[in-house]
């Protein structure tokens, strides 16, 4: 297993297509039966490849090795891009997710990345490398990574989001049809 545990405090891996694996969570999850206790895992895994594509999945199994092979699975299914202003994200954003709010900020470059455990290993993975992050009411990390995750995914490009704006008002979109229920009403 060459190439697994280059940090010290959340294991990584690293695949052909340069996507980077953090484990950010395993929880284990005891079920009571007649029988006695059915033990399993749950593991939350992001991936992403540094440069602006991150994705994140839970995975459960038996084993743990299993449920971080499922997560990480899930998570490359679900990867999204994010825009990036040079070394930071675009605007300030704020953003709920369950009972966590995670506060997303720019920063000038130089700064690094201001982050928790779980909000920095998205930013991380996502390729931001100055952002000034605050997690408040709720720290689990399971709804934080996923606040995070919600966070990065609304954020838009300036430039791009002015142009379509641009474009609206300079050929607005045709009139909508009335159906013929609200014809009906009149």
């Amino acid at each position: 297993m060459v190439g697994r545990r280059q940090s010290g405090r959340q294991g990584r891996d690293t695949d052909d297509g340069g996507i980077t694996e953090r484990v950010v969570k395993i929880s284990r999850v005891s079920k009571v039966h007649k029988g006695g206790r059915h033990l399993s895992f749950s593991a939350l895994v992001v991936v992403g490849d540094g440069e602006g594509r991150v994705g994140l999945g839970l995975g459960k199994a038996l084993a743990v090795p299993d449920a971080v092979r499922k997560g990480g699975v899930n998570a490359r299914k679900n990867m999204i891009k994010v825009p990036l202003t040079g070394s930071t994200i675009p605007h300030e954003i704020v953003v709920r997710y369950g009972a966590a709010e995670v506060m997303l900020r720019p920063a000038p470059p130089g700064t690094g990345v201001i982050a928790g455990g779980s909000v920095r290993a998205v930013v991380e993975l996502a390729g931001v490398k100055d952002i000034t992050t605050k997690a408040r009411r709720s720290t689990n990390p399971i709804n934080s990574v996923k606040a995070t995750f919600k966070g990065l995914s609304m954020l838009r490009d300036v430039e791009t989001e002015l142009a379509k704006r641009r474009q609206l008002v300079e050929s607005p979109p045709p009139p909508r049809r009335q159906s013929r229920q609200s014809q009906r009403r009149r």
